[in-house]
């Protein structure tokens, strides 16, 4: 609850004490001269008064939906930790349970370019701004709500020239004067007294939006960020990926220059070397899809952190830049919803749904309204505007109720009863998502670890194999196409591994995403 709304809790307090002073002067007191309304029409009054003040909102009260009725998110347990190999990223990762998630999560990969410019996107994104300029007008709209629990008071004032006509037989002024000036003052005070709650369930209806607004923030933060780091592991991926091709591809220019000398001393066929010609070729094609991937990765990363493509971001992503961490949070599901900011948006706006129940019901019942004015009138003078005969007062109160609408208002109570159900189900759908997409991240960081060891161990192989028919090309035991296999085979399996270790970053991130980011533990 903010500062401003506890503030407006005293002051709805003193309002209201006044509310009842005045009623009480004017009501009961009134001026002896033009009589009070009597102690039984005061007592009722106030009774009604204070049955607004202090009455029950009806409706149901809102309850937060229980947690989740399971334990584990994969329908095997867990292992204590992942696989581990001598490839490149093939530590084991331990999967830690409770562990506690830190709100700048992203730093859990040690680059010092990934840090700055995840805080460069949550300071300048336009989808950040966005969010926020969406949670200001949320919490205006409370305290407009509020502003309805107060008495309502508005003042007028109100001068006129007159002439009167000559020999009127009625004129306005005693004094019978044809020119003269009229002045009128009014302060008047009315005050709908919120009997069946129907004001309470809609200030509970906004505050749950506004809430729901705070969350949706939370989430875009969480969003950005995990989009930052996906397209920064992407950048590094394509990086390597590029690296790579071209190694392979320098690696077969020899070994056609190779293949060619060969074929002049009539030690290879002709076709030999058109083979591993077209093997080079088709090395060299797969680069401009690379290096277009690259550009429009970068182009990305410049639009998330609130640039044009064409500023660019100076950071720079290597996968031998980022760490793997060893250690990874693993959340039980009662404790995932209060943290993934879409459940707790889910479950606000299933709030706010039957808070508008209530609304719907208190709109089918009576409604009471107080009103008073005290003021002037008629005066020829503003200094005689509350003299003796000129002052008035006026004290009331009305009560209404819709007899025949239609339907009308019965149908909007079965309205609000299906959208409490559509909410309802609303949560629950993203309640089993968020833990479907824990779930996911576990058996992907589980087997990407295994696909890590597997592709380092072809990888290896690979090469060997490939260093192996290169010698045998040279002394003339391999033929050209066996050498053509195991470059496309040395090509296929550094490819994999680049893959698979970057898998092990994103799924990394992922699972950070899938458990809410540690947003709670932020200081903002």
């Amino acid at each position: 609850m903010s500062a401003r709304s506890a503030s407006a809790r005293p002051a709805r307090a003193i309002a209201r004490g006044a509310l009842r002073a005045i009623a009480g002067r004017i009501i009961c007191r009134g001026p002896r001269a033009h009589g009070g309304l009597g102690a039984a029409a005061c007592g009722v009054l106030l009774a009604g008064a204070a049955a607004g003040l202090g009455g029950c909102a009806v409706g149901p009260d809102f309850k937060a939906p229980p947690a989740p009725p399971v334990e584990r998110y994969t329908e095997k347990p867990l292992p204590a930790q992942t696989s581990a190999s001598s490839a490149p990223d093939g530590e084991a990762q331990r999967f830690v349970e409770g562990m506690a998630i830190p709100a700048q999560w992203w730093t859990v990969f040690h680059s010092r370019a990934l840090d700055a410019l995840v805080t460069e996107a949550l300071r300048s994104s336009p989808t950040v701004q966005t969010a926020r300029a969406a949670l200001r007008e949320a919490n205006e709209l409370v305290y407009a709500q509020q502003g309805a629990d107060y008495p309502q008071v508005a003042a007028n004032y109100s001068v006129s020239r007159q002439r009167n006509a000559v020999g009127t037989l009625a004129p306005t002024l005693s004094s019978g004067a044809e020119l003269f000036t009229l002045h009128t003052a009014q302060v008047s005070v009315s005050y709908l007294l919120d009997v069946f709650g129907l004001e309470r369930r809609e200030l509970e209806s906004q505050r749950a939006l506004a809430d729901a607004q705070r969350y949706q923030l939370e989430a875009t933060y969480l969003t950005l960020s995990s989009n930052v780091v996906a397209a920064a592991v992407q950048e590094a991926s394509l990086r390597a990926q590029i690296a790579a091709t071209r190694a392979i591809a320098g690696s077969e220019r020899q070994a056609l220059e190779i293949m060619r000398r060969q074929y002049e001393l009539g030690s290879v066929a002709w076709t030999d070397v058109l083979a591993e010609q077209s093997e080079l070729a088709s090395t060299q094609a797969a680069l401009p899809g690379l290096q277009k991937q690259l550009a429009q990765q970068r182009d990305l990363l410049a639009v998330l952190a609130g640039r044009f493509p064409g500023e660019g971001v100076p950071e720079r992503f290597e996968l031998a830049d980022l760490t793997l961490p060893r250690d990874l949070p693993v959340s039980v599901p009662a404790a995932l919803v209060r943290q993934r900011p879409d459940v707790l948006v889910a479950e606000a706006q299933l709030h706010a749904a039957s808070a508008e129940v209530g609304v719907a019901i208190a709109d089918m019942l009576p409604q009471v309204q107080l009103t008073g004015a005290v003021g002037g009138a008629s005066a020829t003078g503003i200094e005689d505007l509350f003299s003796a005969g000129n002052a008035f007062w006026i004290a009331g109160a009305s009560l209404s109720q819709t007899l025949f609408s239609g339907g009308t208002l019965l149908h909007r109570k079965r309205a609000a009863d299906a959208a409490l159900d559509e909410a309802g189900a609303e949560y629950r759908s993203v309640v089993l998502s968020a833990c479907q997409q824990v779930a996911d991240a576990l058996r992907a960081l589980e087997l990407d670890a295994d696909a890590v060891s597997a592709s380092g161990r072809a990888e290896r192989a690979a090469s060997d194999t490939l260093a192996a028919t290169r010698r045998n090309v040279e002394l003339g035991a391999s033929s050209g196409l066996a050498l053509l296999a195991a470059e496309q085979s040395d090509e296929q399996a550094a490819i994999n591994l680049i893959q698979a270790r970057a898998n092990r970053y994103a799924d990394t991130a992922a699972l950070f995403q899938a458990l809410g980011g540690g947003w709670w533990n932020a200081r903002r």
